[in-house]
């Protein structure tokens, strides 16, 4: 049976995005100074109006409005903004409860996150969210190196078709693309499309992921509302947080009751997040089952997590097998994931756009245990 799955992904200048990378430049300013921040500062934006607010705990001297100008730069708006900023100090209630020392750090919030992994794709994403995210960052890069036609905002759809839950193709791409007046630059509508069209064409023939006939049948879709001049936060308003699911797996997996950028390591909402991932990512790679999703849950004030579930595909072992490899190799602590993936360093503007897993996006994507858990895995009992 033929079935369909759609991820989609946006471009650095769309509004939403915009607000991730003002929050996580702040983030990573506070951490360059002070590593032991507690950051939830948080930003909205809405045509040259920009309102950056929340609470945060740090001894870090920030200048929050020139952060958020530099990175409006860098994404390719030079709008003159207005910027106001309303961030106030921590809750004492709940800095008392999740500061400690560094062996014993408690959860910033109560909370439920997930991590999944699968095996269509080199580096255990989804294809349908790789796909997306590839285009949407090259058509991204045509905006920051090129000075040409394109304006910063845009979004891509990618749906990958299944055969019997085997990928046979590339059913469609949707690509929305904001553009400057096409008759200054001497382009039709028609070349528009056909350009754009094109850089997708070669984004998708590059892409090892992708096997050789997956593309004979592919419908390009280029801006079906029709010409998009006015687009970022002058056509649309945005929000840190909004775009939760381009941010993890493209709708493949469930997600957690919290966004993920703005937040310093101490909100399971991130670091539990990206830990999952890493568990997830792990049992994939090692073989044990061709899908993995983890899912933890937190308690405010408390170091360890409340429970670990583990569900998966194609499974290789037991899930009380699977569960004894994950209780073995991993430690869902606040502490301990914080100290392993090394959280404190300021690289989380690297994550705020074309999504948090995959790739090289930070120590939560790498394998370390891998060969330990597969040795693990031959010697324990397996239990179907």
């Amino acid at each position: 049976m033929l079935t369909y799955f759609t991820s989609e992904s946006v471009f650095r200048g769309h509004p939403d995005k915009v607000c991730d990378q003002i929050a996580d430049a702040i983030l990573d300013a506070a951490l360059e100074q002070d590593e032991d921040s507690k950051m939830a500062v948080e930003c909205t934006i809405k045509d040259n109006f920009v309102l950056i607010y929340g609470e945060a705990k740090t001894k870090a001297n920030l200048d929050y409005a020139e952060i958020a100008r530099e990175t409006l730069v860098l994404i390719g708006y030079d709008e003159d903004y207005e910027i106001a900023v309303k961030v106030g100090q921590q809750s004492p209630e709940i800095n008392h409860a999740v500061a400690s020392d560094e062996d014993d750090i408690k959860a910033g919030d109560q909370g439920i996150v997930f991590g999944y992994a699968c095996n269509e794709t080199r580096d255990y994403m989804p294809l349908s969210i790789s796909l997306a995210h590839d285009i949407a960052s090259s058509l991204s890069d045509s905006v920051l190196f090129n000075d040409g036609f394109l304006n910063p905002d845009g979004k891509t759809q990618v749906t990958v078709e299944y055969l019997n839950g085997r990928i046979v193709g590339i059913k469609t791409v949707l690509i929305s693309v904001c553009h400057k007046p096409l008759s200054q630059w001497n382009l039709d509508f028609s070349m528009l499309k056909s350009i754009i069209k094109q850089d997708a064409y070669c984004v998708l023939t590059r892409n090892p992921n992708v096997k050789q006939g997956w593309l004979d049948n592919t419908e390009y879709i280029i801006n079906p509302a029709g010409e998009w001049t006015v687009g970022g936060s002058f056509g649309d308003s945005g929000t840190t947080g909004r775009k939760i699911v381009v941010d993890t797996y493209g709708g493949h997996g469930r997600i957690g009751g919290g966004a993920l950028s703005s937040k310093d390591a101490s909100k399971v909402d991130r670091s539990g997040a990206y830990y999952a991932r890493y568990v997830a990512k792990h049992i994939v790679a090692a073989g044990l089952a061709s899908s993995c999703e983890i899912q933890v849950s937190y308690g405010i004030g408390m170091a360890k997590p409340i429970s670990v579930h583990v569900r998966s595909t194609d499974a290789t072992v037991s899930e009380k097998a699977m569960l004894e490899i994950i209780n073995a190799h991993f430690d869902f602590s606040v502490a301990n994931i914080i100290k392993e993936l090394q959280l404190k360093l300021p690289r989380y503007s690297t994550t705020s756009c074309f999504g948090h897993f995959g790739g090289h996006k930070g120590t939560w994507e790498e394998l370390p245990k891998l060969q330990d858990i597969k040795e693990y895995a031959d010697f324990i009992t397996l239990e179907f």
